[in-house]
């Protein structure tokens, strides 16, 4: 199987399956001398990982990192970064009725015809469990450019289900189970209500995720074929369960005029920013505004129609423990995919012209 690895110059090639031993990932290309140790990886995990609460997946796991090379006395030495998570949790038998069938909505039968083979256990590497050694891999890429550049991130979920969040201030992100940026606490109970309620049913729901960097140096990206945006929506895209990525205005564009759209530039900075953060493939300097939709979780209790691997029609009903919204874990997992963009567009720009130039245009 190939198709495992991600980036031109700061690579991260994953590894390991959903009820493996262990999954992980090769960091190949970053610059020598940032310190780092798993004390730098390990708070990005945290915010990923599963049984933080009542709403997503009660597998238990730790997600602890460890660094196996490419640091020496604390620093990188710029040889590949081995990260590994070990799996703690695993609860294979909840798998065992799949063995022979295919999931609706899942990767199981595309799989199966693909390579003749898959590992129902969980998903195996179709699962989302996947995302954690990329969440890891990312802390690498959020650290150096937040040193080199100030460069920062951050993500919030803006739509659960039917249910519309507004956004009020970052700050609150961290302080409710849903990576919400609000404070209003009849919203977040009616959030908590629509989940139980779907964990009543064996259903589950889709979200959007949407996630900003700022502080982005101007100039990075390629024109035509190495844009920046399509880097970022090739890079979105390939997160489980998302199946649509806006940046900037994105699909509101269709109903704004020319005269609208187009951030005017004055002396002062740009009037708005439809655009997203870049133009003709180039970052701008302003923020890099992302939104992402995610399908609802494939893996749940409702009986389904789907048929074996004989074409026999059969009823499935998905075990195990998953989440009613796997948007729920979702807003790190983007957050980690824009930053490994970014870090491989930096040290793409700064082989080809040399040091970026850091800027911060203003909204006018």
């Amino acid at each position: 199987m190939s198709g495992n690895s991600f980036g031109k110059l700061f690579t991260v090639t994953t590894f390991g399956e959903s009820h493996g031993p262990a999954i992980g990932c090769i960091v190949d290309g970053c610059p020598p001398g940032l310190a780092l140790s798993e004390a730098d990886i390990q708070p990005e995990l945290d915010r990923r990982k599963p049984g933080t609460s009542r709403h997503v997946t009660q597998r238990q796991e730790s997600d602890t990192a460890e660094i196996l090379s490419g640091i020496y006395q604390g620093v990188t030495t710029g040889t590949p970064i081995m990260l590994l998570i070990r799996n703690e949790d695993q609860r294979s038998k909840d798998y065992g009725n799949i063995v022979d069938s295919f999931r609706p909505g899942h990767a199981d039968y595309t799989y199966w015809h693909k390579y003749g083979v898959r590992d129902p256990l969980g998903g195996g590497r179709s699962s989302a469990r996947l995302t954690a050694p990329v969440v890891g891999a990312s802390a690498i890429a959020k650290k150096w450019l937040l040193q080199q550049y100030g460069t920062t991130f951050q993500g919030c979920m803006s739509q659960l289900g039917d249910i519309v969040v507004p956004f009020q201030s970052w700050e609150h992100t961290a302080s409710n189970p849903f990576f919400a940026a609000s404070a209003d606490a009849d919203l977040i109970a009616r959030m908590e209500a629509a989940m139980d309620q779907l964990r009543r049913d064996g259903d589950s729901v889709g979200a959007r995720i949407d996630v900003v960097a700022q502080h982005v140096p101007v100039g990075l990206g390629q024109p035509i074929y190495d844009k920046l945006d399509a880097d970022i929506a090739y890079a979105m895209m390939g997160i489980n369960a998302v199946k649509g990525v806006e940046i900037g205005a994105g699909f509101k564009s269709v109903v704004q005029k020319g005269s609208q759209h187009g951030d005017e530039l004055t002396p002062q900075g740009f009037f708005g920013n439809n655009a997203g953060g870049m133009l003709g493939g180039i970052s701008t300097g302003q923020d890099i505004t992302v939104s992402i939709a995610i399908k609802p979780t494939s893996s749940i209790r409702t009986p389904r129609r789907s048929i074996d691997k004989d074409g026999n029609p059969v009823w499935v009903e998905t075990l195990g423990r998953h989440d009613p919204c796997v948007g729920i874990r979702a807003t790190p997992i983007a957050e980690a995919m824009l930053a490994l963009v970014l870090m491989d567009h930096a040290l793409m720009h700064r082989a080809q012209c040399g040091d970026v130039r850091v800027a911060t245009p203003k909204i006018a």
